[in-house]
């Protein structure tokens, strides 16, 4: 199995899960939250262990391995994105299973599992045709960031709300928005295996600054993102320098 088809694989699998553990009713609230968080963890734990042994993990639910940062090949996971939205019964929850490689994204999927979608970066599909005159941006429906909302405002665009990292990532991969701008509170599982899929539909993947996301940092604390389509790049990259 190659390294996308297993991302896709324990993402597809995680999800399921995590849709019959909420389909079962037996907690609500924090409780399942948690509860799918651990038992998805395992899951692809499990298998990233029996396919790729020899590979390192970064996960959000687990204990960092500090060898890691030694490893060429670094799976980063994270088994529940958007837990609030999942254990409040909405559909804007995802599972990220990554592959870093030499600190880049390399290979990846993103399962939006309530909305029966996977992503992969071997099964990306050229972004649609844009379908606004104006940009649309997309921002988290709790935490978004004023950065975001000035850039809106400079660049004429509409802004919508979402829950999760990888919801709103695959929103812009879908064509439902065109810009997805984040800053302050993320980490590395929150965006690895969106920007790994984004870039491979052809998407512009980035820091704010315009510089790479690098990952398997010793700190994996990676808190600005830009995933938006690469003929808007340059235009939101200079509005950001000219708002700092």
């Amino acid at each position: 199995m190659s390294d996308a088809a297993l991302a896709r694989h324990l993402a597809m699998q995680a999800g399921r899960l995590l849709l019959d553990l909420r389909s079962a009713g037996n907690c609500t609230g924090k409780s399942l939250g948690d509860l799918g968080d651990r038992e998805a963890n395992s899951l692809i734990l499990a298998g990233l262990r029996e396919e790729r042994p020899a590979d390192f993990v970064l996960s959000e639910e687990s204990r960092d391995d500090p060898r890691r940062c030694g490893g060429s090949r670094v799976w980063i996971v994270d088994p529940l994105d958007g837990t609030r939205e999942y254990a409040s019964g909405r559909d804007d929850w995802a599972v990220h299973v990554a592959l870093a490689v030499d600190g880049r994204p390399f290979e990846g999927a993103v399962a939006v599992p309530a909305r029966d979608r996977v992503y992969s970066t071997d099964l990306a599909m050229p972004v649609p045709v844009k379908r606004s005159t104006r940009p649309r941006l997309i921002v988290s429906r709790s935490r978004c960031p004023d950065l975001a909302l000035h850039v809106a405002e400079r660049i004429g665009a509409d802004t919508l709300t979402m829950g999760s990292a990888g919801a709103k990532a695959m929103a812009v991969v879908d064509g439902d928005a065109d810009i997805y701008l984040h800053e302050g509170g993320q980490y590395e599982w929150d965006n690895c295996a969106p920007a790994a899929v984004a870039m491979a539909a052809g998407l512009h993947a980035s820091r704010v600054d315009g510089s790479p996301l690098i990952y398997n940092c010793a700190d994996p604390l990676l808190p600005d993102l830009l995933i938006c389509r690469r003929e808007l790049a340059a235009s939101v990259l200079q509005t950001i320098a000219s708002l700092r």
